[in-house]
């Protein structure tokens, strides 16, 4: 259910995100979620894989309502693309658009 309602967040920050994602800030992988963890209390909530076997992962904070996108291509490091405030986890799953999916 998490990664049904995920899934198009995702795809709409991606979007969002890419234009910005030469500016992103990279670093390894452990790395990057321990700082997350560290400054923002976030912990990862989704993870994905998108159409270049790159993995998409989203971190969040229940409790200050921060998030943040992150991609890490294969063999390379974790970049953040995209970050904001009022995460919240929602109940609902969103309706199946294509059954191939």
């Amino acid at each position: 259910m998490m990664l049904r309602t995920t899934i198009p967040v995702l795809a709409l920050a991606l979007v969002a995100g890419a234009a910005q994602a030469q500016d992103a800030q990279c670093s390894d992988h452990e790395v990057m979620a321990r700082h997350l963890a560290e400054n923002w209390g976030e912990s990862r909530k989704s993870i994905a894989l998108d159409a270049a076997d790159s993995v998409v992962e989203l971190y969040a904070s229940e409790e200050t309502g921060t998030w943040t996108l992150t991609v890490t291509s294969p063999g390379g490091p974790t970049c953040m693309i995209a970050s904001g405030h009022a995460f919240e986890m929602t109940p609902d799953e969103l309706p199946v658009l294509d059954e191939g999916a």
